[in-house]
């Protein structure tokens, strides 16, 4: 059998993004430093399609224990396949414990399957809150966590509450969600939960508008709000490098090599279009600059495996050409910022 341990809670300064399960987010997570990878509760969030069982045996995540959300998948027309019990069963043979993600829409038969999920691995699970759509009020969301628990068959103590505020646009409605996080809060202390976590997301969805071969501040408003907000006791949680707001059709058009490179109040958004046509080429300007720039941290390729990758990109041209890569580094970067930052 498999041997587990926990991912922390909120006294002790977990981390938890919200990620796509997409090979540059595993990529991250499979190079956490082992001080760091208990310190981080990734929280996948599925889409129809295939399988991420494939990727994720490539690359395990470090951390040990993933929080998977199937609010996105249907439920199957077999009553007799249960996605959360059947991804449970096969994380566990790569000793990895999955913690279900309750979500306020979700079907009773879906929640019941989430219960047994839970009880197979840890007895844990997260419960995903949007008080914009779930529940307007107090009595609103006391209601929902009544249901959602009961068909679980789970307890407070055994939950990890998320308030996920979503989209943090602009400065004014980061004002709005601060006192929105503060009103859900007041109500969240009234139950004994095991964790209770504030995220939001101010990454634009499309940077194609933005000018490239310069770097771009981009506000870390969702950041900004959550350090506003001062709640002992809360966790913090966030949408990585990435937007809540999923752009819609498909993107057919080549990608410049793109860095969202994390720093104390913005992302550094550098979007490189010279050098010519290959990418390699692009990306090892890219790098360059990067690594010359006052955002560069002073601890250097030190400061996580993404850092250490963009340095030796800085250094020789071949390598880094695709999406997925730069993902993964600014992926890396962001997560050894934000718990720099938590720890500090």
């Amino acid at each position: 059998m498999a041997v587990f341990t926990t991912a922390g809670s909120r006294q002790d300064g977990c981390y938890r993004p919200i990620l796509r399960p997409r090979r540059g987010e595993l990529t991250a997570l499979s190079h956490l430093a082992p001080a760091d990878a208990h310190r981080v509760l990734p929280i996948l969030e599925l889409e129809p399609g295939p399988s991420i069982m494939p990727l994720i045996r490539r690359l395990p995540p470090r951390t040990g224990v993933i929080a998977v959300d199937f609010g996105r998948l249907p439920d199957p027309d077999d009553p007799l396949i249960s996605p959360p019990l059947d991804l449970a069963e096969q994380l566990a043979d790569l000793g990895v414990a999955m913690l279900p993600v309750l979500r306020a829409y979700e079907s009773t038969r879906r929640l019941v399957a989430h219960g047994l999920a839970a009880r197979m691995h840890l007895r844990r699970a997260v419960l995903r809150l949007r008080p914009h759509a779930d529940a307007g009020n107090p009595a609103e969301a006391g209601q929902v966590t009544v249901r959602l628990l009961r068909s679980a068959g789970l307890e407070p103590e055994e939950v990890d509450l998320l308030i996920d505020l979503a989209e943090t646009a602009c400065a004014a409605h980061a004002d709005h969600v601060e006192e929105q996080a503060r009103r859900v809060v007041r109500w969240a202390r009234t139950l004994p939960w095991r964790s209770v976590s504030v995220a939001s997301g101010a990454m634009p969805p499309n940077l194609d508008d933005l000018p490239p071969d310069v770097p771009v501040a981009v506000g870390r408003l969702d950041a900004r709000a959550w350090q506003r907000l001062g709640e002992p006791g809360i966790g913090y949680a966030d949408y990585g490098v990435t937007s809540p707001v999923r752009r819609l059709g498909v993107q057919r058009h080549r990608q410049l090599p793109t860095l969202r490179y994390t720093a104390e109040h913005h992302w550094w958004i550098y979007r490189w279009a010279r050098r010519g046509g290959r990418s390699d080429d692009r990306c090892h300007d890219l790098c360059r600059t990067l690594v010359t720039s006052p955002y560069w941290p002073s601890s250097g390729a030190r400061f996580s495996w993404g850092d250490a990758e963009i340095a030796r990109r800085a250094r020789t041209a071949p390598g880094g050409g695709s999406p997925g890569t730069w993902m993964a580094f600014s992926t890396s970067h962001h997560i050894a910022h934000v718990l720099n930052t938590l720890h500090r």
